[in-house]
């Protein structure tokens, strides 16, 4: 693989301290490729970008509906959420709607990413729970269609459970990959994760934006999925977070979705595309001002959505004091 071109640079004072290299692939709900940066195939694991994409079985087989799944529910099951209290109350309701409780998740605990929340616990001396976990959203998700199915609880994060072969199946068809040729591994949370090529990854979320000519069922379950995290997006990441503000500035035109290692994926629906880009080195940190910036290139962010979203497209560095010691800028021409 050629070194990429593109990159985002971090400043401090007037020296370029660290340079993180970005890849891109836009395409349309066919596959075409409309345009690139670095290594358009790049073979890499989509993270929790695929967290859209693996909420469809539970909505096309009748597990929503059966369970009376909000709106805001179908949202949580899509996000790697802030661990606020709105988050946590939510993955509770699913799982009393299941008749299912704390111990039925297996994501594992750790501290809300909201760091208020986060220190509000630590003062109370409340330990974070699996609800907490950014992934518990998801989980529910899958125990929604565990219990639909009738599946055993018990072992629903493994590969060859009926739950994660659904899923598999699903990310599979939108992404135009072969089930053979999927390369799994695990995931932060225990389950299975999906390796493609972020073209492929893209055409999926093309798909996801744009359903018209797949199954019925699954067409609608993407439709319901969009709508579900235009209307409530900050269930999908949360306060203060890209994913949330995104939706929000652009008042759902661009729905996107963060993966760990640097990992971005978005649909925008009413053009039909797909866009996935990955920072090389995967530090997150370089991820929120590419997409911007190539969004701003590809004119598919007005000026006042650049302008709103400023402070991810070139956020400063700042000491232990706070003091502003650099800052971090994108330097590529897509």
């Amino acid at each position: 693989m050629k070194p990429s071109n593109t990159i985002v640079r971090v400043y401090r004072g007037n020296i370029t301290e660290s340079v993180h290299r970005v890849h891109l692939a836009v395409v349309n709900a066919k596959g075409a490729l409309l345009q690139q940066a670095g290594d358009p195939q790049l073979l890499t694991f989509a993270r929790s970008t695929a967290k859209l994409i693996q909420a469809l079985p539970v909505i096309e087989s009748g597990a929503a509906d059966r369970f009376g799944l909000s709106e805001a529910e179908i949202a949580l099951c899509c996000a790697s959420h802030n661990g606020e209290a709105e988050h946590v109350s939510t993955a509770q309701s699913i799982l009393g709607k299941l008749g299912f409780h704390l111990a039925h998740l297996q994501c594992g605990a750790h501290e809300p990413y909201h760091a208020p929340t986060a220190q509000a616990m630590r003062e109370r001396g409340e330990a974070p729970t699996t609800l907490h976990n950014n992934c518990s959203g998801k989980h529910s998700g899958m125990l929604a269609l565990c219990a639909h199915l009738g599946a055993s609880p018990e072992t629903y994060m493994s590969n060859q459970h009926p739950v994660q072969q659904l899923m598999l199946d699903a990310v599979c068809a939108m992404s135009g990959i072969h089930k053979s040729q999927m390369q799994l591994g695990i995931d932060g949370c225990g389950v299975p994760v999906f390796g493609m090529p972020i073209n492929h990854l893209a055409l999926a979320f093309a798909r996801l934006g744009s359903p018209d000519g797949l199954p019925q069922a699954r067409a609608n379950a993407c439709q319901r999925i969009v709508a579900a995290v235009r209307k409530y997006p900050q269930f999908l990441a949360g306060s203060d977070r890209f994913d949330t503000r995104l939706i929000e500035v652009t008042n759902g035109r661009i729905i996107g979705k963060m993966g760990a290692e640097g990992i971005f994926a978005l649909t925008i629906p009413e053009q039909g595309l797909g866009f996935v880009l990955k920072i090389e080195d995967g530090n997150q940190r370089a991820m929120y001002p590419a997409v911007v910036e190539a969004l701003k290139q590809l004119r598919l962010l007005s000026e006042y959505e650049v302008s709103a979203l400023a402070s991810f497209h070139t956020p400063t560095v700042h000491n232990w004091q706070g003091t502003e010691v650099g800052i971090i800028r994108p330097d590529f021409q897509l």
